[in-house]
C-alpha cells in the first residue's frame, strides 16, 4: 500500500470512528488534525487513535496502554492480541467514559 492509499483509509477510519462514537452516543469530545483522532473525556483524560504511514499502521494510546493495529483481511487488528480495532475502542472508550459504549465498523467498513 502506498503511503497516499493508505492516508486516504486512515482518514476514512478516522471518520468511521467519529461517526461510530456518534452513533454510540458517548459523551466524548473529538479532534482530528491529520491522521490523528484525539478523544477526550469528561475527566480530562484522552484516547489518541493516530496513524503511521511510514509503518502502515494505526496506533492507539489509552489509559490501558498502547496498541498497533495492522490491516488484515479489510479489518485493523492489533498486532500483538488480534483484537479488532472497534472492539480495543469500545473497551477503552468505556473504560475513560465510565459508562458502556459499543462502537461498530460501518457494514462495509472503510475500502482497504
Amino acid at each position: 500500500m502506498t503511503e497516499q492509499d493508505f492516508l486516504k483509509l486512515a482518514d476514512a477510519t478516522l471518520a468511521a470512528i467519529e461517526d461510530a462514537l456518534d452513533a454510540a452516543g458517548a459523551d466524548v469530545e473529538t479532534q482530528r488534525e491529520g491522521p490523528l483522532l484525539e478523544l477526550e473525556f469528561d475527566d480530562g483524560s484522552k484516547v489518541i487513535v493516530n496513524g503511521q504511514p511510514a509503518l502502515g499502521e494505526i496506533w492507539v494510546a489509552a489509559r490501558a496502554g498502547g496498541f498497533h493495529f495492522r490491516r488484515e483481511q479489510g479489518r485493523w487488528v492489533d498486532t500483538r492480541s488480534g483484537e479488532e480495532l472497534y472492539a480495543l475502542l469500545s473497551r477503552v472508550v468505556s473504560l475513560q467514559a465510565g459508562a458502556a459504549v459499543t462502537l461498530s465498523e460501518p457494514p462495509a467498513g472503510p475500502a482497504a
